[in-house]
């Protein structure tokens, strides 16, 4: 859920805040609404990558030099600030051009495959993005099993799909997609972030230029892509085999 716009959201914030002062906010550093947004925005996105998102919003407030109920008066509760950073870090990021990619009929599979990889993976390659979305995995946050459910809709089914017309094998609609398939490219696609996480969660860094090793990768594994992927078919084919979730 997003915050309120500037133009129905919290009004410029005052000199004075309610008897007591809980909403005052020190000289100099009085901001319009909007700007106030966006400096609790992104002070968040900094201090969930750090902390994880386990970080007390009480914390975030200290960091950023405003109080609680400040925080609050632009995000009611810590779900709405972390539906934000998903918006922001996650889904402001998602580009389109990756779906026409891995649809562009004149590029054989593979070729596609390796331009999406390579493109995406340079683009979440940050210590926001990367850190943020562990910490989420591992805190019961939904936001990864959203995010990666839009990678298999978007990117992989299309690309599946793509791979069986290009090996001659039934399509999707006379045989479902099988998980195994997804595993598939989901095993190699992990591989490629692991080379950021190495960096960025777990602070080793083995080479300077990431794209190369990426690139590298690739070329290891994309030969046998579509000869495993028959395989994979031709087993989910089988009798007694699950068919797609």
């Amino acid at each position: 859920m997003a915050s309120s716009s500037p133009a129905t959201g919290p009004a410029p914030e005052p000199a004075r805040g309610p008897a007591g002062g809980q909403d005052r906010v020190p000289a100099g550093r009085r901001l319009t609404a909007e700007n106030r947004e966006r400096q609790i925005v992104e002070g968040a996105i900094a201090f969930f990558a750090e902390v994880g998102l386990d970080g007390h919003t009480r914390a975030l407030a200290a960091r950023l030099g405003i109080t609680q109920p400040l925080l609050f008066r632009y995000f009611p509760t810590k779900a709405a600030l972390i539906e934000r950073i998903y918006e922001e870090v996650y889904l402001k990021r998602w580009d389109p051009g990756w779906e026409a990619t891995v649809r562009e009929a004149a590029l054989p599979c593979l070729e596609r495959f390796r331009r999406f990889e390579i493109d995406y993976q340079r683009r979440i390659d940050d210590y926001a993005w990367l850190r943020i979305f562990v910490s989420a995995g591992l805190k019961g946050f939904d936001l990864p099993s959203r995010y990666l459910g839009m990678v298999r809709a978007r990117i992989f089914a299309p690309l599946l799909e793509a791979m069986r017309a290009e090996s001659g094998l039934p399509s999707p609609a006379a045989q479902p997609l099988a998980p195994d398939e997804f595993e598939l490219l989901f095993g190699i696609h992990g591989a490629l972030v692991y080379v950021g996480l190495r960096s960025r969660v777990y602070g080793i860094d083995g080479t300077a230029d990431r794209d190369a090793v990426r690139a590298a990768m690739l070329d290891a594994a994309l030969p046998g892509l579509l000869a495993t992927h028959r395989r994979v078919v031709a087993a989910a084919a089988l009798p007694g085999r699950t068919a797609a979730r």
